[in-house]
């Protein structure tokens, strides 16, 4: 079955990581096609005015938008020429390069959703400004904005193509896994290690408990058990219906004091995970899994982070 991969392409160095990361990618995801898409520079809303009253104004706004694509199809022309290059079929690569509407983020959202993408995919962007602390300016909108499509933002050199499904028994859980099983699905080599980490109160409520309670802590634990013994029972039945055998699935879980996104990007680092998939929110919608999401997204330095709404 083919799955498609928006990807956002532009001439930063974060792009061309995430076209390796892409590149490797098909080792392990059978038919995967890609959509390279690079947004052309918005065109200055002076000259949208003034062509409208002086036709020299549009004979200059026809240039620059000739200048604008001509430099949009000679990026996606080398990515395309990177991708085979590293392996990749060039009948799976298509591209495409619109003018910007919206505004980059949205107008890549938009694309996604009207060709029905499996995921959008983009390399993590610089930490500019306070607003864009944790991700970078269009990573943030990407996972801001894309309600419905997965997005997939690889950060630096990727090691592996290893992957780690971060699972908390939620529905955004549960869609991370059907998610991932649709991906690596009819692969008889992939591998996968799904890592539950037992939450703590702090998890669960904002109120800071100076003082453990047994009681309530005990409470957590066994309602956690509960939750993820169905988790489980669906992951492996997700995982044979995908062609994924039970001896190609690792399961981890961790009681470590330590924060939960925390716990997440130490083992991540300590198996050399390369990919790490999780859903954007935690059971209920809750806290606790927002902020392991924006923990992770923030974190794992050279690892490709999957999101799942």
């Amino acid at each position: 079955m083919k799955r498609n991969v928006l990807v956002a392409v532009d001439d930063s160095f974060h792009s061309r990581n995430c076209i390796r990361y892409l590149s490797k990618l098909v080792q392990i995801v059978h038919d995967l096609h890609f959509t390279c898409v690079h947004v052309q520079k918005a065109v200055s809303q002076f000259l949208l005015e003034e062509e409208k009253r002086k036709p020299e104004a549009k004979i200059e706004l026809k240039k620059l938008r000739q200048r604008n694509r001509a430099a949009a199809e000679k990026l996606l022309a080398d990515v395309r020429e990177q991708m085979v290059a590293s392996g990749v079929p060039g009948e799976r690569i298509h591209t495409r390069a619109p003018e910007q509407n919206l505004g980059v983020a949205k107008d890549l959202i938009e694309l996604a959703q009207e060709g029905r993408f499996d995921a959008i995919a983009a390399g993590r962007r610089g930490l500019t400004g306070v607003s864009a602390v944790l991700l970078g300016s269009l990573t943030a909108k990407l996972v801001e904005h894309a309600a419905v499509i997965p997005v997939w933002i690889i950060d630096g050199e990727v090691p592996d193509t290893r992957i780690l499904l971060a699972a908390d028994g939620s529905e955004s859980s549960f869609r991370a896994l059907d998610h991932l099983c649709f991906m690596i699905g009819g692969n008889p080599d992939a591998r996968l290690t799904l890592f539950h980490v037992t939450p703590r109160i702090g998890e669960y409520c904002r109120i800071d408990f100076t003082e453990p309670d047994p009681e309530i802590e005990n409470f957590i634990v066994e309602s956690d058990k509960r939750c993820l013994a169905h988790f489980y029972d669906h992951a492996a039945k997700a995982c044979r219906k995908a062609g994924i055998s039970e001896d190609r699935i690792d399961i981890k879980q961790s009681r470590r004091k330590v924060g939960v996104g925390r716990a997440i990007v130490e083992e991540v680092r300590k198996g050399d995970y390369g990919t790490v998939v999780l859903g954007r929110r935690g059971a209920g919608r809750s806290f606790f899994m927002g902020s392991v999401s924006r923990y992770v997204l923030s974190k794992a330095a050279n690892r490709a982070v999957w999101l799942i709404p």
